[in-house]
Formats: C-alpha cells, structure tokens, sequence
C-alpha cells in the first residue's frame, strides 16, 4: 500500500517508471507500475519484479521515485513544500500576496492566502483568507512568479480590513 506524502495526490499510475528506495543490494532498481488500485487509505500496486509475495515484501517500507516530467500534469498545485511562501496575485482586485498553508481536503487543496495593499514591505491593510485550489480559481500557475487568481465573488475579504497595529511583525518571510 503506497500513502502520498506531504499532501500531494495519489499519483501512480500503470505505466510509470519509479525507482524503490532504498534499493535491493542486487537486482534491477527500476520498476515499472503494472497495476493500481486506489483506496480510501492510499494505492495498491504491483510492480515488475514483485511476482510473488517474497520479492513483493522486499519492497516494503521503500519509497518510490518517479521522474518529475513523468509525473501527471497540475502535480505542483499540490506540492506543499514548493507553494509555501509563493506570490499570488488576484486579477480581479490587483492585490499581491503569499500563500501561508496548504490544506488537503477530500475534492480539492485550500490555500490560505495573505493579500496586501501597498507594499510588502509596508503593508497598509492585510487580509487573510481561504480560496479552494481549482481550475477556476487557479488561472496561472508558472514554475517561478507570482501565481494568478481570480478569487470568487463571495470570497474576497468584504469590509473585514485590520490594520497592521503598530509595531507589529511584517516581515511575511519571518512569519512562514
């Protein structure tokens, strides 16, 4: 049984190539995936080599490796570690701002998102909010920059501005 790590979702599929770590001592490091099943609790797979339940329990305990391009394509709207800390930006309202966590859910990630007005350094009013983590949502997500939104009317921050008091802590890198 394979359990997705740091939020990500189930991504194996029949036909990728993945690499167990740690490796067997002998024999071939590279498997292909010949069968998934996916359950409430993570995959069931099979891979090439593993026949029968001596060379199947070898693998236990190993984490498998996929090559990034291999992988299926919007993966990195789940990668928790690369999201933390990136620039968004909302088309709708032109505010800038970063992403503070991710939350995995059952039908989609949420991102909380910090906006701003003005500066990052000097920031005149914050809002923090949720947006749900879909295609209508997420227009743009590059492999560097800020990332485009278009935040649902009914989910932007609607007369709920606080002002930074002062001598509060803006350093938003600080606060990741």
């Amino acid at each position: 049984m394979t359990v997705p790590v740091h939020g990500l979702p189930p991504l194996l599929r029949e036909g990728l190539r993945v690499a167990v770590v740690p490796p067997a001592l002998k024999g071939d490091r590279w498997h292909t995936v010949q069968e998934v099943t996916t359950g409430g609790s993570g995959q069931l797979v099979r891979l090439t080599g593993s026949d029968d339940i001596a060379a199947a329990q070898a693998l236990v305990g190993g984490q498998l490796l996929a090559d990034v391009d291999d992988l299926p394509q919007g993966w990195e709207a789940h990668d928790v570690d690369a999201l933390l800390g990136r620039a968004v930006i909302d088309d709708a309202s032109g505010l800038e701002g970063t992403i503070l966590a991710v939350m995995t859910g059952p039908a989609n990630d949420v991102w909380e998102i910090r906006l701003y007005k003005g500066t990052k350094e000097a920031p005149e009013t914050l809002y923090d909010y949720l947006v749900p983590v879909i295609d209508s949502v997420i227009l743009e997500l590059p492999a560097c920059g800020p990332i485009r939104l278009s935040v649902p009317q009914g989910l932007e921050p609607q007369h709920t501005e606080h002002l930074v008091p002062e001598g509060a802590n803006t350093d938003y890198e600080a606060d990741l």
